[in-house]
Order: structure tokens, then sequence, then C-alpha cells
């Protein structure tokens, strides 16, 4: 059995304005599949990311783990590996995170009145991150059924999950990429993002959709 294979620690980092506890139905379903899944939480508003960041990279020193992470959750993990590259990080899912920058955060950071939506994460939504090229495997799983505030404020073209574009989700040197018919939130309760997650994690590419969904 490879590295890969042998790691079942599973670290859920949340995104913009929720709790920690909005990645509990990913969880659960992740111990389920035989995976060791714990939950990180950090301020997305009132805290400063780079704050964050070692309290994460502490974490994910303990011991080897893959980590699903959703919408700025994403960005937050792919910031503290870019610092560390030796964390002990195998793979990694994201879930909507818009790695290439957010119009919606462009355009609510722009505003007086928006400013304190995103508070002190929204040059990170902004400025999105380096082009992969980190050892860790990374894969994306973006949506396209438009349900959600950011559709007023990020003027989409093309495919979009109600806060997060299709084409924000793209970031040179992904591992892989895989588009499905749910909204930003919806990921967090997807029996197909978590079927994707499971298989990346175990194989490092998403499995062929209409498989079937075996967590043996």
């Amino acid at each position: 059995m490879t590295d890969h294979a042998q790691t079942r620690r599973v670290l859920l980092i949340h995104g913009l304005w929720m709790p920690r506890l909005s990645m509990h139905w990913l969880a659960r379903r992740l111990r389920e599949a035989g995976f060791e899944a714990d939950m990180f939480g950090y301020p997305t508003v009132a805290g400063w990311p780079e704050a964050t960041l070692p309290i994460l990279a502490k974490r994910l020193r303990e011991r080897p783990a893959h980590v699903l992470a959703h919408s700025l959750g994403g960005l937050v993990t792919l910031r503290a590996l870019e610092l560390q590259p030796d964390l002990p990080v195998r793979r990694v899912v994201c879930l909507g995170s818009p790695l290439r920058g957010s119009a919606a955060a462009q355009t609510l950071s722009g505003q007086p009145w928006g400013k304190p939506y995103l508070g002190r994460s929204a040059r990170l939504l902004r400025s999105g991150c380096q082009p992969w090229r980190g050892p860790a495997e990374v894969g994306m799983v973006a949506g396209r059924t438009p349900m959600g505030l950011g559709r007023y404020f990020g003027r989409f073209e093309g495919e979009n999950d109600g806060t997060v574009s299709v084409d924000e989700t793209r970031l040179d040197g992904l591992a892989d990429h895989v588009v499905i018919p749910t909204s930003h939130s919806g990921m967090l309760f997807s029996p197909d993002a978590l079927h994707l997650a499971v298989g990346f994690f175990r194989d490092g590419r998403f499995p062929a959709r209409g498989t079937v969904r075996s967590f043996e």
C-alpha cells in the first residue's frame, strides 16, 4: 500500500461566514467511510488569515493527513502549504474554492457597505492563489447550480454555483477538476461531492461520474 492509501486522517476546513460545525455532515460521512475526520475552526471575518496559518500548520504537522476544504478554506489551506511545503499533507480536495480570486469579493470589497461582510479575509479572496507547485495533490470540485447571494455581486460569465464561478476554481497545477450540479453551500451536503472526495483521497484522481458509490 502507498502512503496515500494508508493516510486515513482528514482535516475538514470551513469557508467564509461558516462555523466549524458546517462541515459536520461531511465529517460524519467520512467517518462512516473509514476515515479519521476532524474539523478545524477559525475566524473568517474578524480574524486575519495570516494569524490562522500557523495554527492550521501546527494541526497539520501532527501526523500525515488529507484536507477537505470548502470555499475560503481551500485558499487558507493552499496558502499554509505554500509557506510550509514540508507539511505532511498528502491530498487536498477543495469544494468551490475561488483559487483564482473571487469576483463577488472584488465587488463587495469595493463598496463601503460591503467591506464588513468580508472582513480581514477580503484580500485573500480577491487575489486567490499562485499556480500550484507544491508536493500535495490538489483536486477541485466546482458547482454549476447558480443559487446563492454571490450571484448578485459576482456578475458571472459562464457556469457558477451562485457564489463562485467555475472559471474561478480552475488553477494551474491542479491534479484534477470536476463540475457537479450543486450550489456553493449545497456542496456541504452533497453525496456526489463526498463520493468524489473519497475517490480522490484514495487514488489522486476523481472517480468517473456514474460509478457505484462504495465507501468500503
